[in-house]
């Protein structure tokens, strides 16, 4: 009995440390015992044992610890099954996103690798590089949704990575079935230059995260919570740019010169350069990829090509929700190059459903602090405040609570508060829309410190490239700490000084279409 006992422990986990799996249990054994107690600090103390999960996702992937957490949540009353249901459902979008366009993309890998590799290859400067994977993700992320360009961005990091660990490993790079996990058959002059190559891959990764965060800021389709914003304010695509842009123009040049800096000077582990040897293995690639490119192979790229031209108009114009704009990538990108056998299919998923059950977890936490009303005294203390102090306490304050939660969550629960708040009377119109601008930078910029402050980072430290290239939670947060300490601070500069003239232009603007242009500025000098 005794060894199938210490058999069970051992499962446990599976290789997880020891150290790790005792501090699991306790954290199982403590939760009902505080929530009877206080059920608000039990509360708190679950969203921050969450995020350790998160923490230490090379240690353990957090869909067990986590889910184990939230399951117990549940089970004790923190939160109800009910509840858990209702908020999936709301953010049902979201889960279809990485069930099917995180797959479409998948089946897209051959152009898009196609595409970076020249990339790589003809751009020398690390510097440059750099800014052109923080520029292409902010552009992309304005116009497409940030989740879409980190699965683009992933799969480009992995198909680099998996070039190289090949030679590296001494096998030819027509192999299919290579392990890129596993370094035991790593030829010891390629160990060094592969260390530095994660460093090299880390940074463009990070850049990228960053990027899709810039530039998902700037427009009503760049972030989930940007569309429930801009729906409760209606605002349509031109006016929440207009009115976003006082903040998000001065972030987006600011984040772009930080991205130039750090590489530059080598800050926060940036600056690793391409080492030659993996190159050299990358131009010999690409030499073999286009001598080997039959007319096939050829249609196969313009597909894909075309494929991706309705992509980005689809999100851009949201002719349909993204999960459902993927599963047409899937059916056009499979139908049209070949790809009819189940197990290929299947393959295309093995990189989202883990994330999508962890998501699932995730919104089981957020649904106990709905509950809970975690957020409650925060909230209170920023609507108490009025004027100045009320858009920086409101900047802040979403900026916090995003670090710790989900920034959807936060702008969702913001911007119904100051509804409620605009339709009771407490505020005015004017107060409202720049609240609103608020609510929207705050939960877009700062919460780029932490993993679990945007679905994009969380995605990409729990996707497989960052294990490989051994991005931890912990790396994550010290590479984003420049990004996070010039976008916050440069976001609360605009907020606080540039803000209010928006509101001003915006009622001038909408004058001049129903009057002359002196008609205009005769009514809106009148009114102030």
């Amino acid at each position: 009995m005794s060894d199938l006992l210490i058999a069970g422990c051992r499962n446990f986990l599976g290789n997880a440390p020891k150290w790790y799996k005792w501090t699991i249990i306790t954290f199982l054994i403590i939760n009902p015992i505080i929530f009877a107690i206080n059920p608000f600090v039990a509360g708190w103390l679950l969203v921050i044992q969450f995020i350790f999960t998160l923490a230490m996702a090379l240690k353990c992937y957090p869909l067990q610890p986590g889910g184990l957490l939230a399951m117990e949540a549940v089970l004790v009353g923190m939160t109800s099954t009910k509840d858990v249901q209702e908020e999936l459902v709301h953010n049902f979008e979201v889960i279809l996103l990485l069930i099917f366009m995180v797959a479409g993309i998948y089946f897209m890998k051959s152009l898009l690798l196609y595409i970076f590799t020249k990339l790589l290859i003809k751009v020398k400067s690390k510097a440059l590089l750099s800014l052109s994977f923080c520029f292409a993700a902010a552009f992309l992320s304005a116009f497409l949704d940030a989740l879409t360009v980190i699965a683009v961005v992933i799969s480009v990091g992995v198909g680099f990575y998996s070039i190289y660990h090949k030679v590296a490993s001494g096998k030819d790079n027509s192999v299919l079935d290579h392990d890129h996990t596993c370094d035991n058959s790593l030829q010891d002059q390629r160990r060094e230059d592969l260390e530095t190559f994660r460093a090299f891959l880390r940074n463009l990764l990070m850049h990228a995260g960053v990027g899709s965060a810039l530039g998902g800021v700037c427009t009503q389709v760049g972030e989930p919570q940007n569309l429930i914003i801009a729906e409760n304010a209606s605002w349509q695509f031109i006016e929440f740019a207009l009115r976003m842009a006082p903040v998000t123009v001065p972030v987006f040049i600011c984040g772009m010169l930080t991205c130039y800096i750090v590489e530059k000077m080598g800050w926060f582990s940036y600056g690793a350069q391409l080492p030659a040897a993996v190159r050299q293995i990358m131009v010999d690639y690409d030499k073999q990829a286009d001598a080997k490119m039959n007319e096939r192979d050829i249609a196969k790229l313009l597909i894909q090509a075309i494929i991706g031209v309705w992509l980005i108009v689809a999100l851009a114009l949201h002719l349909a929700p993204v999960g459902l704009i993927g599963l047409s990538v899937i059916v056009l990108a499979t139908a049209f190059t070949g790809v009819i056998e189940e197990h290929a299919l299947g393959k295309a998923f093995e990189e989202a459903l883990p994330f999508t059950a962890l998501l699932a977890v995730f919104f089981t936490i957020v649904s106990v602090i709905v509950e809970q009303h975690l957020f409650k005294p925060v909230i209170e203390a920023v609507l108490a405040q009025d004027g100045h102090a009320q858009l920086a306490l409101f900047y802040v304050a979403n900026g916090l609570l995003s670090m710790l939660s989900d920034n959807v969550f936060v702008g969702t629960i913001y911007i119904k508060e100051v509804k409620a708040a605009l339709v009771d009377g407490q505020i005015t119109r004017d107060q409202f829309d720049l609240l609103a601008v608020a609510i929207n930078t705050g939960t877009n910029l700062p919460s780029v410190a932490t993993p679990n402050g945007q679905a994009a980072f969380l995605f990409l430290l729990t996707s497989a490239v960052a294990p490989l290239i051994r991005l931890s939670y912990g790396r994550m947060v010290w590479m984003a700490l420049p990004y996070t300490i010039v976008l916050a601070v440069v976001g609360m500069v605009g907020i606080m000084f540039f803000l209010e003239g928006t509101t001003d232009w915006m009622y001038l603007n909408e004058l001049i279409h129903h009057h002359s242009a002196k008609e205009a500025i005769d009514a809106a000098v009148s009114a102030h």
